[in-house]
Order: structure tokens, then sequence, then C-alpha cells
């Protein structure tokens, strides 16, 4: 707005940069998919806009991506496969509409996990390959909307755009130190567009820089969407009382159990909500009823409905499928109707649960992650990994935010001793994001220093 900087200028910054990572050793790998002439159009219209004062929004002349999982005229929808979008997309998400019909400028899409169907990011294929976490290049980004995390985290864009059916956005967010929303509540924000992997635990959020910017993202992308009938009922969203200039009266709920998990980042975790008392909250202890039930529960859900959708192509392209997705889906199928059945039966009692809980607390809060970003091995760039008890620790916090719908954000507030970054996560009742942002902005300044990470590119320079 200041005339200092025009989106033409920034984006040929990105261009730039966009072709330096490519050429990079390794590849940083979070945008697979750019087209030059596509992101000058949009930044020289944006700048025509700007130049005569009539923006669209907050986001008019805003670089943001969007996950591979989103159809992105005019990229391949490939989903992280070798098999899919064999032809250019010509029409959009809703996502991408919204995005466009705001102003912002879409660089490209981003890489991910193959078929949404891991934690790690780890997808070896020709289009793909592994995406690198710029605070660690040697260390893996999480997953599954692993290219969205890495490329906020370097400073390609302040925005990119993913799914979360058990963590997806904000397992990457937390490896990668950045902001990461939940897509909200379930159906909050539409999904229409997307690969619908699994119909009844995914939500659609954004991955940012700060909670400031997932919150504007957020008001952008947040309401009811004709050609999405998960959301159409939903109330109206706010962002009332975000701003608030301290925490007095609210009361944050911790299963300390949960802590006793995340042994890495206790101390930094510990300290975090002793900061939020200090803003005036009171900590009330809760105990999270059934928590195993809740991770086996979740776990069939997801896969019993992504194996379903995906069961076409488990029969014609299971040889194209990463070894990982082929373990994954033929796990699925080893679940019965009675065992989809009961797992339902779970999620009502757990949102029961929950709604006693709520009516005693203002939030819950968790550590984001049981480890910090796990190290790359030499031979995953060639076969792909596959560790259960890798995705159990990325999951752990995660899955109760899926499997009830809840909204869920993430924020950094430290990191490791080896310099990886350490997040929170905060979760609320349902619709009540603008809770979840208020609770998320005071967090974030707990964080006194930011490390800059190993691989970053400055778009504004």
């Amino acid at each position: 707005r200041s005339g200092k900087l025009t989106p033409s200028q920034v984006a040929k910054n990105i261009i730039a940069v966009l072709e330096d990572c490519d050429k990079s050793t390794p590849p940083l790998q979070a945008i697979v998919q750019w087209d030059r002439e596509q992101i000058m159009l949009m930044a020289e219209a944006s700048t025509a806009r700007h130049s005569n004062k009539c923006i669209l929004s907050y986001l008019d002349g805003i670089p943001v991506c969007l996950k591979e999982e989103f159809k992105v005229v005019p990229y391949h929808h490939r989903v992280g496969t070798e098999y899919l979008g064999t032809e250019p997309e010509t029409e959009d998400a809703t996502v991408a509409k919204k995005l466009r019909e705001a102003g912002a400028i879409i660089i490209g899409v981003s890489n991910m996990h193959e078929l949404g169907t891991g934690t790690t990011g780890c997808n070896p294929n020709r289009y793909h390959k592994i995406p690198r976490n710029p605070y660690k290049p040697n260390h893996y980004t999480g997953g599954s909307s692993s290219g969205s995390a890495a490329a906020v985290a370097a400073g390609l864009c302040p925005v990119a755009i993913g799914t979360d059916g058990g963590g997806s956005v904000r397992i990457p967010a937390s490896f990668c130190g950045v902001v990461g929303l939940k897509g909200s509540t379930f159906g909050r924000i539409s999904s229409h567009g997307s690969l619908p992997l699994s119909y009844s635990t995914v939500s659609v959020g954004p991955i940012c820089t700060s909670v400031a910017d997932a919150a504007i993202v957020y008001s952008i992308l947040a309401e009811p969407d004709p050609l999405y009938p998960y959301g159409l009922k939903q109330p109206k969203a706010t962002l009332s009382d975000m701003c608030a200039p301290d925490l007095k009266g609210l009361k944050l709920g911790v299963d300390w159990t949960f802590f006793k998990n995340a042994v890495c980042a206790r101390p930094v975790l510990s300290s975090a909500v002793e900061y939020l008392q200090s803003l005036g909250a009171s900590v009330v202890e809760v105990f999270l009823p059934e928590m195993e039930e809740v991770r086996v529960a979740h776990g069939i859900c997801i896969l019993s409905e992504m194996r379903d959708f995906l069961q076409p192509d488990f029969n014609k392209h299971f040889h194209q499928m990463n070894l990982e997705t082929r373990i994954s889906l033929a796990l699925a199928c080893q679940f019965t109707a009675l065992d989809y059945i009961t797992a339902n039966r779970q999620r009502t009692r757990s949102m029961g649960f929950l709604r006693e809980i709520f009516t005693t607390v203002n939030c819950i809060l968790t550590p984001a992650a049981a480890s910090t970003a796990p190290r790359i091995h030499d031979s995953d760039l060639l076969a792909g990994c596959s560790d259960i008890s890798l995705t159990v620790r990325a999951m752990r916090f995660m899955q109760l935010g899926n499997f009830t719908g809840i909204p869920g954000l993430v924020v950094p507030v430290g990191y490791s001793a080896a310099g990886l970054p350490i997040s929170i996560q905060v979760m609320t009742k349902w619709w009540d994001e603008a809770m979840l942002l208020r609770i998320g902005l005071k967090l974030e300044q707990f964080r006194h220093q930011t490390k800059k990470p190993s691989i970053y590119y400055d778009i504004l320079a």
C-alpha cells in the first residue's frame, strides 16, 4: 500500500527464487509446479489495482501456494502421484477461486505425501521427490502438506493452503516452525475441488508465517459453499475479541500426561503455558478420556474412507504407487464394516466428552507433536520410508481434532537442542475459531527470538 514495492517486483523475485530452489543441492522441492507467465499475469493485474487504489482484499498481491491435492488452473492435479492429473486442470477448487477473487498471486502448487497417506512428506516418485526442512535440510518437513510448510518456512510465500485429515497441516507446520490452522471446524472451509480422500476427517486450512496472517486467510476462506454440503449450515465466521489485550478470565485446559509424552520439548512447552498464565489465564487440569480408543478409531475411519475412494486406483495403478502407499492401503482393507461402525460410535462418545470438557474450559492445550522433525535417511530417497512408530508419534496429539471436528492451531514456541522447531497446539470447541486465534496470538509472543532457517529467501529484497 505504501508503494515502496509492487506485486510485480515481488513476483520477479519469486520466479528467480523458484529457479534457484530447483538448482540447489539438495533441491528444496517445496513447489512442484509453477509457471512464470501465470505468476506475472496475476502480479501485473494486482500492481495495476494497487496503483489505482482499488485493491480487492488484504491478500491482494500476496504470494500464495496450494497443496497439489487442490485443482488449480492450469496445473496438473496429481495429488502427489505419478498417474493422476494427466491433463492440465481447467477448473479451480473453491479455495483457489476465492484466493484469485481476493487478488492473491498463486505462485504454483506445492509438494505433498503421495495421496496424503503419510506424515513425513517422503515421496520418492519422479514428479515430487522429498521436500527439505528449511531448518535442517537433512530432516523431513512432515506431511502430508509437506511442500506447503516448506514454502512458508523458506520465505517463498507467507501463505500456503493444505488439507488436514490426521494432522496433515499441523504436523508439517510444527516440524517447519510456522503456524498451521486445521481448517477450523470440520466443514468451515470448503474442500470442493480437492480429492475427497476421507470425507469425515479432512479439513482445509492455511499454513502461515504468523497467527494474524492465518486469521486473515481464515476470514476470507471461511463461509458456506453451495458445492460443499458439509459446511452449509455453519454459523457466521467471526474474529470477535481476537485482539483482546490479555487473557483474563480464560480457562486453559491441560492434560499433563500429554506433555509428559513430548519428552524433548517438555521444558519449552511448560514455560509457554506459564506465559499464558502471566497474561491472566488460569490453567485447569483436564482428563481426555479414551485417547487410545480415539487413536484406533480415527485410524480405522480415515484409512477405511481412503481405501473406499482409492479402490479403483489400488487395482489399476498399484505398481505406480509408492511402496508406503501400497502398505497403507493394503492395511486399510483389513478393516471390516463392523470396525467402521464401532469407530463411529467412538466418535459420538468422544464428541460427548469434549462437549462436557468445553463447559469448564475455553480451550485445550497439547504439544503439537511427540517429537521434532525426523531425519531423512539415504535409502528414503530411493525407496521411500514406512515407519509406523514415527507416524504414531507425529499424529499422537492430532487425531482428536480430526476425529471430532474441533478446530486446532499449532504455534511455534521454541527450538530443540538440535535447533529444530517445537510447537504447541490449541484446540477449542466447534465454531469457536475466534477464541483459538486469540490465544494463538498471545502464544506466539512467547518465542522472543525467531531463528532464521538455513534455507531462507527474502522475496522483498
